[in-house]
């Protein structure tokens, strides 16, 4: 007879519990939240301590009838969501839901609608069952037995925390999202968190764009000694001072000084180095490392890391999660786990690799510790055991969780470094060279923590150096100038923006996904091999709530907020205070800005120019794809036209392109034109003919023979599909290239990028396997074929 329901948010995650609780157990799911402020009105009253309206979202009720259904009539419920603010969120309304089903049907008791209980089972119906709150931290048949066994009271603080983000993200969403559909165009939004990181991207954008490159020059030796190899060496010394090598002329002044005299080795340092491992994964690093590593978006990371933590099918085994909580900010692993790992560590790699004890990471000051790390929930299950049953991603994000959890224990990595400083020119001039070797890969065996940015390879760093002796004259092979220029800030990656996210106090890891998927969909920002860039739509929004909300869009009252909400979660505040405390000044400035905010829709800019139709003076007015010019003799006159500023303003107008192409419906020439979902071929009789054709690539389709178009999806990717759409419905995601693959004889190659491997050219036919890497300097692509060993 089942005397107990656990209640969790996933069925996935239902069906693995099941697996590990007897017959006295019901195991349902809530499929997500359950209640929310409702979409259609604002949902909180500002009049009364800003108490919300919760409603049950559409499409649950059955869900939520069924709950309560089952645990008014079993004796005890245990409410298991994530153990996070979402899943206390969701546990305190299924609880609220249950005690509200529980009172009403006493009272239905009471009045005489049905007998009186009778024993123990039907005594907990008319008195409601015991509701616990358990924290299922990784879902093993230990973990979930040992939670069941330590039932708590659902954490109050929690929740309010989670309530007090809910109702701050709809005050700002709902207040200033319309003022963007009055003043810009419908269907935009301004998150709290959203629009912060937009101003982050805006910000790197500007920066860029302003950035001046500074010459440089350096100056290497080739250097050989009494055996070989030779080597190079850099200067890092002239005259006493670090030289300063601002033009080729001050080089080859400082090259003609040096050239010709004796270069020596005055010292020899040597020492080792050490290299530590870095800390398990918490999410933000989980999240960084598989964009680095796996090309993974935020999103994708977070969606396969639930499934993996929910459970897998392993075949015979049954369902099995395998790995803990994905939603952390703590580094702590437990002590039963470090045993499992430094096990592990000296069957497989020895003795060697493990340290006399555990390593202990330190989290960052305000970080709570109630989470463990994300790590495998089992260490008798490697990569190797699972993939069988795992997809590829979901394979390698697990091998990635895998490997980091085992290095984090390891020895470190060490290196013998090699310094030689020399002298030339008589004393004015010192070079350096450095060379290091491993010694011992200690953790580096296992995994290496990647990098957001590749620096630039130190151009006196040698693989390793010749055993010289100190005071010996050195053979000069020549002197190298080398120029250089700065390089500008880099556009953020999802990586990189991650890390900027975290490091400013902006958001939470467990809200970056959302945030990168929303900037994107909203079209407020592309990514261009991978780096983010605003489009005009991103930069006009920024611009404008910048302007008008210069505090709530601040990244450091930002900041200020999450540290509030941290301390409503501590129980260190209350909940209606610290919306109090934000919602007095946000009313007064929202006042401000209604009146205040530019009117981008209805703006129009007199410029200089004139309508070649009419004459009339043409306009700069916002639309749908950003800033054009109009006439303004709209509605007789409808010509328009696209333009470009000049660095000093300049209003320049952008000729139409002529093509050499002819409008289908009428003949008549047709031009380039820009639209919503990218560039396309128009009738230049436009409006009086509206033919239109997409922009060819050269390619034709290798179904019906019509050209491959360039075409824009909803969301802003860039896809090619064939010409006759919708006659045929042949598409591609990556470029085609009208170059017939050497190896099978395709007529077309695709361009694939990928952060982890650059461009390539790949043959799209089945089987074939032709892969071509693109040098950014080489004339001609190295092939390489995916079939040959």
């Amino acid at each position: 007879m089942t005397s107990a329901l656990v209640i969790v948010e996933s069925p996935t995650k239902a069906n693995t519990i099941k697996k590990y609780l007897g017959a006295g157990f019901q195991v349902k799911a809530t499929v997500g939240h359950i209640r929310d402020l409702p979409k259609s009105e604002l949902g909180v009253d500002l009049e009364k301590d800003f108490a919300p309206t919760f409603e049950t979202i559409k499409g649950k009720k059955k869900v939520m009838d069924e709950i309560v259904e089952a645990a008014i009539a079993v004796e005890t419920v245990y409410l298991a969501p994530d153990p996070d603010r979402e899943g206390e969120a969701i546990a305190w309304h299924v609880d609220e839901a249950i005690r509200k089903a529980a009172k009403k049907g006493r009272k239905s008791k009471t009045k005489g609608e049905a007998a009186p209980a009778k024993g123990k089972k039907k005594a907990a119906v008319a008195s409601g069952p015991q509701v616990y709150r358990v924290l299922f931290h990784e879902i093993t048949a230990t973990a979930v037995k040992a939670a069941l066994q330590s039932p708590q009271a659902i954490d109050q603080n929690l929740y309010e925390a989670q309530l007090a983000r809910r109702i701050l993200d709809r005050l700002v969403g709902y207040q200033v999202s319309p003022l963007l559909w009055d003043k810009v165009k419908r269907g935009l939004s301004a998150g709290r968190v959203q629009s912060v990181a937009l101003r982050i991207i805006c910000e790197r954008e500007a920066a860029v764009r302003a950035f001046v490159p500074q010459e440089y020059w350096s100056i290497v030796a080739h250097l050989e000694g009494s055996v070989p190899p030779r080597f190079e060496s850099k200067l890092i010394e002239w005259q006493g001072k670090k030289p300063e090598l601002g033009d080729g002329t001050t080089t080859q002044t400082v090259v003609g000084a040096i050239q010709g005299t004796p270069f020596t080795l005055e010292k020899i340092v040597k020492q080792e180095r050490k290299r530590n491992a870095t800390a398990p994964f918490i999410t933000s690093k989980l999240q960084q490392e598989a964009a680095r590593k796996l090309g993974f978006s935020a999103k994708k990371t977070m969606m396969l890391a639930q499934r993996l933590y929910e459970g897998i099918e392993l075949g015979e085994e049954g369902p099995v999660g395998l790995i803990t909580y994905m939603r952390t900010d703590s580094v702590r692993v437990s002590d039963t786990a470090l045993a499992a790992i430094r096990e592990l560590i000296a069957v497989r790699y020895g003795a060697g690799y493990l340290p006399p004890e555990p390593i202990q990471y330190r989290n960052k000051k305000g970080v709570q510790d109630a989470h463990e790390a994300i790590r495998p929930s089992l260490f008798d299950h490697p990569p190797e055991r699972v993939k069988p049953f795992l997809e590829d991603d979901m394979y390698r994000l697990y091998d990635l969780i895998w490997k980091r959890s085992v290095a984090a224990q390891m020895m470190p990595a060490r290196y013998d470094q090699t310094t030689f400083d020399i002298s030339a020119g008589g004393g004015v001039a010192k070079f350096r060279a450095t060379g290091s070797v491993l010694t011992f890969d200690g953790f580096m065996a296992v995994y290496l923590e990647g990098s957001d940015d590749a620096a630039e390879a130190d151009e006196d760093e040698n693989p390793t150096l010749p055993l010289l002796q100190e005071g010996e004259v050195l053979r000069c092979h020549g002197i190298d100038p080398h120029q250089h220029f700065t390089q500008p800030p880099p556009r953020f990656t999802e990586a990189s923006l991650v890390k900027e996210l975290e490091e400013r106090g902006i958001g939470r890891p467990s809200t970056y996904a959302s945030i990168m998927s929303n900037i994107q969909e909203r079209e407020y920002a592309t990514r261009l091999q991978g780096r983010f860039s605003p489009t005009d739509l991103g930069r006009i929004v920024n611009q404008l709530l910048v302007e008008n909300f210069p505090d709530i869009f601040d990244v450091g009252f930002t900041a200020k907020m999450e540290e509030e909400l941290d301390d409503v979660e501590e129980g260190r505040r209350p909940w209606v205070s610290a919306l109090r405390d934000f919602y007095t000044p946000f009313a007064e400035t929202l006042a401000r800005a209604k009146v205040q905010m530019k009117d981008i829709k209805r703006q129009e800019i007199p410029t200089e120019h004139s309508c070649p139709k009419c004459g009339n003076t043409m306009v700069i007015k916002w639309g749908r794809n950003g800033e054009f010019l109009a006439c303004t003799g709209y509605p007789e006159c409808r010509s328009t036209a696209e333009f470009r500023r000049t660095e000093a303003g300049t209003i320049v107008l952008q000729a139409e392109e002529p093509v050499n192409e002819l409008c289908p419906q009428c003949q008549a020439p047709m031009v380039r034109k820009r639209g919503r979902f990218g560039s396309f071929l128009a009738c230049s009789r436009y409006p009086e003919c509206k033919g239109t054709k997409g922009i060819s690539v050269g390619v034709q389709c290798p179904l019906d023979g019509g050209d491959l178009v360039q075409k824009r999806s909803r969301r802003g990717k860039v896809f090619y599909s064939c010409g006759n759409y919708p006659n045929c419905k042949y598409a591609l995601w990556d470029k085609p290239i009208a170059t017939p693959c050497p190896q099978c004889k395709h007529p077309f190659l695709l361009e694939k990028y990928s952060k982890k491997s650059g461009v390539s050219l790949r043959c799209p036919q089945e089987g074939c396997g032709y892969v071509a890497s693109v040098e950014p300097e080489a004339a001609a692509p190295v092939a390489v074929s995916e079939n040959s060993a």
